[in-house]
């Protein structure tokens, strides 16, 4: 299917996109105080290459109050000249280069302040976020901001930035005088509505004088804070028409604050889940509208564009798991794109500990300077044993290389562990990665053969091995009593081999045990497809059917040895889940060490906060064990000492995450 619409051009104010595909702003961590390096050049000049119409850089500083030291700046003219290399080079791949003026007013923590001082808002409000108050700014600092805006807009503009973006969005600092949560001025920036929406528009006021009439300006908007006790749609709808009206040229529209309980960009939002809001946008203003959050898939982006939600596409997490996203849209070749499976593991969990972003599905993301995509002078003989995630990545990229690669795995199909995963609820992502590797190890020529185990005596003839074997599953000794109730593993339940009963007792609390007692709750509630055919033909008053939804036939407990349940979870993605648990009434208890399992149900010994122990009794018919396992090295070391070339990569190598083996994976393919 052509994507007509994605593949259009657009102009915004003189400026001509080849195609409706942008880059939204993201931090990266990649700058090095500020200033461009060759990391972030190759980053984003691959993505310009991948056939983008326009990337948008940022988070970007222009003041010492406003962000962290490590994003990238144009707080002083020293920063043009290597932002002038990186202009250059995305426009001379096809692209165009905006860059996102940012700041983040009280979302940024005391110690990040670059210039020392206390956070600045427009009221001294405690911010859930970083834990701290801000500093309420005077009228000077207000003017003093308003004066670096302009600033930063024209040093934007020497150095070859072809837009300007201000960065309205996700609570920052003009959120903060919009909101009604964190405004609580007396002066003219505060109070009623228009008081409060007088610094924003300002802003824009005072970055296009900076700029002049005839170059873009964008406006990233937070059309709904989802919190509460903040701005609505509706409110926004009210702001949006003023801020076109003050000299924008687009809105580039997302929705919630950092602080939002409502999921934004995790697997719980549903592609285009978000698409309401840039609509109610659009259909105010008389600009063009970028539709940002969960687009991963392109077929949903270009019906988007065809109802009218919006006029561009913005393609941010996507363009981060695949730098040829664009093109592959233009050259219609969608199933060879690798999807982002919003699993947040490399992007916004490093970004809460100010590391490099780096990407599950994406193992060379932010080291495209590392490893330059060039064919090998010296072809190899390569085998890969096992057909999961690290398995399948180390052979594709091998095979890109120019090696002849030859692929085992020892069951009838290929994924591993991405075939379990997918099942869970909000995972379904995760099967459009094992369906891009059957795609490219097909394209590729990957000679795949099922039923293969790798052994001492049939590994040989090969230049070089590589073990994806994965782990050994961990033996759990329980103490079962012969009449005991069905004790099965998570593995038996995912795979659809063994169907629990209405009172589980889950043993493990790590991730996997929280994944699976969301499933097996989710399982006996009300599904998506019967909420809509309950509401929709009113078969029951909309409160009964809410409580439905907030309730599960079946009653699942978690026991959970150690003293944390969700271990194993990356920061800041783990909430969704256990808000789910708690909608649904999974219980958890942590410090429970089982200490019998019987006819009735599992006996646990669990230590309270005060240290003090009881032994509970859980009464179920089911038992799930959720353990994990361990790394086998029998097979290499006995390779090893044959003389076989050979590495292991993931759970083969070591204990790790599952992003940890997919970059091993693609650094030993690329590097072969």
């Amino acid at each position: 299917m052509p994507f007509l619409r994605l593949t259009a051009p657009i102009t915004i104010n003189g400026m001509h996109l080849r195609n409706r595909m942008v880059m939204p702003a993201m931090h990266h961590s990649y700058t090095d105080n500020g200033f461009c390096t060759e990391q972030f050049r190759e980053y984003y000049w691959r993505r310009a290459e991948g056939g983008l119409g326009l990337v948008i850089t940022g988070s970007c500083r222009f003041d010492g109050y406003g962000s962290k030291i490590n994003s990238m700046s144009l707080a002083s003219d020293e920063t043009i000249p290597g932002w002038k290399v990186f202009t250059d080079g995305i426009r001379k791949r096809g692209c165009r280069v905006a860059v996102q003026l940012y700041h983040a007013g009280r979302y940024i923590p005391k110690k990040d302040v670059p210039c020392g001082g206390d956070a600045l808002s427009p009221s001294a409000t405690y911010s859930p976020y970083t834990r701290e108050t801000a500093r309420e700014m005077t009228r000077e600092q207000i003017q003093e901001v308003l004066n670096n805006y302009a600033a930063g807009a024209i040093r934007a503009k020497k150095a070859g930035f072809d837009a300007v973006e201000i960065s309205g969005s996700s609570g920052y600092l003009l959120c903060q005088f919009l909101s009604p949560l964190t405004n609580l001025r007396t002066d003219e920036y505060g109070g009623c509505f228009e008081n409060r929406c007088r610094f924003p528009l300002e802003v824009i006021r005072t970055v296009r004088a900076a700029v002049g009439p005839d170059y873009a300006l964008f406006y990233r908007l937070s059309a709904d804070d989802l919190v509460p006790n903040s701005n609505t749609l509706r409110d926004i709808m009210q702001y949006a028409p003023l801020a076109e009206a003050a000299g924008l040229d687009c809105f580039n529209v997302t929705g919630g604050w950092h602080e939002s309980r409502t999921p934004q960009l995790t697997g719980e939002v549903p592609c285009g889940g978000l698409s309401f809001l840039a609509r109610g946008i659009k259909s105010v203003v008389q600009i063009p509208v970028i539709l940002c959050n969960r687009m991963n898939d392109p077929y949903a982006d270009e019906l988007a564009l065809a109802l009218g939600d919006a006029d561009l596409i913005g393609l941010g997490r996507p363009s981060i798991a695949d730098p040829d996203f664009a093109n592959k849209v233009t050259e219609n070749r969608p199933e060879e794109i690798r999807r982002c499976i919003a699993c947040n593991q490399g992007c916004l969990a490093n970004a809460f500990f100010d590391k490099p972003v780096q990407c599950l599905v994406n193992g060379l993301c932010g080291r495209e300077h590392e490893f330059p995509s060039v064919k090998t002078t010296d072809p190899k003989n390569v085998l890969v044993v096992g057909g999961g995630p690290a398995g399948c990545e180390a052979a594709i990229r091998a095979a890109q290389r120019g090696h002849c690669v030859t692929l085992w795995e020892k069951t009838k199909q290929l994924g591993g562990q991405l075939n379990l995963v997918s099942v869970l609820p909000d995972r379904y992502e995760f099967r459009t990665l094992l369906a891009y590797y059957k795609t490219m190890l097909c394209k590729c020529s990957v000679h795949v053969a099922f039923g293969m185990i790798g052994t001492l005596e049939n590994i040989r003839g090969y230049d070089k091995v590589i073990l994806a074997v994965g782990g050994a599953s961990n033996i759990t000794q329980l103490p079962t009593k012969p009449d005991s109730v069905p004790v099965m593993t998570s593995t038996q339940v995912l795979s659809g081999n063994e169907i629990p009963g209405r009172r589980v007792v889950i043993i493990g609390g790590s991730f996997v045990g929280c994944e699976v007692a969301r499933y097996l709750s989710r399982e006996a509630s009300l599904t998506a497809d019967k909420l809509f055919y309950m509401t929709v033909y009113h078969l029951l008053p909309q409160e009964d059917i809410s409580t439905m939804l907030a309730t599960s036939k079946r009653t699942v407990t978690i026991l959970e040895q150690g003293p944390k349940i969700g271990f194993g979870y990356e920061t800041g993605t783990s909430w969704p889940v256990l808000q789910d648990l708690d909608r649904l009434g999974v219980t958890r208890f942590k410090h429970a060490f089982v200490t019998k399992i019987d006819a009735g149900g599992v006996t646990a010994c669990v230590t309270d906060r005060a240290q003090e122990s009881r032994q509970m009794y859980f009464p179920c018919d089911t038992v799930v064990v959720a353990s994990g396992v361990h790394s086998d090295h029998t097979l290499q070391e006995q390779l090893h000492t044959c003389g076989v070339d050979v590495v292991a990569v993931g759970n083969a190598a070591h204990l790790g995450r599952s992003i940890d083996a997919i970059q091993s994976a693609a650094e030993i393919g690329a590097a072969l």
